[in-house]
């Protein structure tokens, strides 16, 4: 009997072991995840039709929005609002940037997004580039997107896009730090930019 409580306890001595263990490499990894830039390292083209890289949300603090120019409302509100909170919180435009990155390539060339962007914003500058390579972004950002033809009948004729419609907020070193959710509190909008900001 005592042979048995001995190996008992030697086995529980074993398992809190693995188990702490285990427990600090998941500590461990979700340390890096949030020290480490959000997303994933690409090569896309900015809407003035040069080349643009993920250092672009690194510097200062940034507010990611995936969209498309075809986008019937959604989009060009979100836009529309995001410049205007961007404007109350850093109105000389030094603090805080805004990137729009399409999810609709096929579509929206650097050139379409220049002039769609630039309707509503001075400050928020259009992404897009090559299907595969705006794909592999939208993967790396963990960003819903998928082409729905607007007629069933027609698969291949037009269509729009569902989409992630949260603005993603990142820190100052590309982190993640939270989002603005479509529709949020415009009160709500503008202080989570201001914390960013703050950092």
């Amino acid at each position: 009997m005592k042979t048995f409580r001995i190996i008992v306890w030697a086995a529980v001595v074993v398992l809190a072991g693995i188990l702490g263990w285990l427990t600090l490499e998941v500590t461990k990894s979700k340390q890096t995840i949030a020290e480490g830039p959000f997303g994933v390292p690409f090569e896309l083209v900015a809407q003035d039709g040069q080349p643009i890289t993920e250092k672009a949300f690194q510097g200062k603090p940034t507010a990611l929005f995936f969209g498309f120019t075809h986008c019937p409302e959604v989009c060009p509100t979100t836009l529309f609002e995001l410049n205007g909170w961007m404007e109350k919180v850093d109105p000389d435009g030094t603090k805080l940037q805004g990137y729009f990155v399409t999810v609709d390539p096929e579509r929206d060339s650097p050139e379409i997004l220049q002039q769609y962007v630039s309707n509503v914003s001075k400050r928020i500058i259009g992404i897009s580039g090559p299907p595969e390579k705006v794909a592999g972004v939208i993967k790396g950002f963990r960003v819903y997107a998928k082409k729905v033809p607007i007629d069933d009948s027609q698969p291949d004729g037009d269509y729009t896009m569902d989409h992630t419609a949260s603005v993603f907020l990142l820190d100052k070193g590309g982190r993640f730090a939270g989002t603005i959710a479509y529709g949020e509190n415009p009160d709500t909008a503008v202080k989570k930019l201001e914390n960013l900001i703050k950092g």
